[in-house]
């Protein structure tokens, strides 16, 4: 979802940021990187490790609550207009063709993002962090989604931005498009900039040329 459909990791980054000030633990951008596609419980892992910071499980708890509803309230923001160019208009030739589409996420605020710009209804299955027990780049949110789509993982092509997300599913043995930079994602089977353009003619040239 963020980086692929909207993008909403300028709100995780703020509201982390916000945290680890906190706690007075810098927090940077490049470091925000590093937690793309990681659960949330890993990411204040990674945060506490940043900042030699020791704590007990309650307490993370509380820290990992106080982290979403800050997100939650920047999350509220989120208007249809802000979906990534290209996005609409690829899930609606999608559902035109009748092409199943899932979505793969370890974040726990999907379905609230995806009503907040309107196409919660084009997706026949919803695969979020409430579903998940390993975040990417273990491959069970993929694996999962597949399995609720019916689908073998030959039969579908995920669309990625982080390079976990990529790991996750080329271990997972699903054909990877990753958008961004080749340079990061190298792992994927193709790289795009970004999804404006994106059709179904392009997709399944892509898979057809390996590239």
């Amino acid at each position: 979802m963020d980086g692929v459909i909207v993008d909403t990791a300028k709100f995780h980054f703020l509201a982390w940021q916000r945290l680890a000030n906190s706690l007075s633990i810098e927090f940077t951008e490049v470091q925000n990187e590093e937690l793309k596609g990681v659960s949330r419980v890993e990411s204040l892992e990674k945060i506490l490790s940043w900042g030699n910071v020791v704590l007990n499980n309650a307490k993370k708890v509380e820290l990992m609550d106080l982290k979403n509803r800050w997100y939650l309230e920047y999350a509220e923001q989120v208007v249809p207009s802000e979906m990534l160019p290209g996005v609409f208009d690829f899930l609606n030739e999608l559902k035109q063709k009748d092409i199943r589409i899932g979505l793969g996420s370890s974040s726990k605020n999907a379905v609230l993002i995806l009503e907040k710009l309107g196409i919660l209804e084009m997706f026949d299955t919803i695969i979020d962090g409430n579903k998940i027990h390993m975040s990417k780049p273990h491959p069970e949110v993929f694996q999962r989604g597949a399995a609720e789509l019916k689908l073998q993982p030959t039969d579908v092509v995920v669309f990625e931005d982080a390079q976990s997300g990529v790991e996750a599913a080329k271990s997972g043995g699903f054909y990877c498009i990753g958008i961004g930079e080749s340079s990061v994602l190298s792992l994927a089977d193709a790289v795009v900039p970004s999804m404006a353009g994106m059709t179904v003619e392009r997709m399944e040239g892509l898979v057809a040329s390996g590239e």
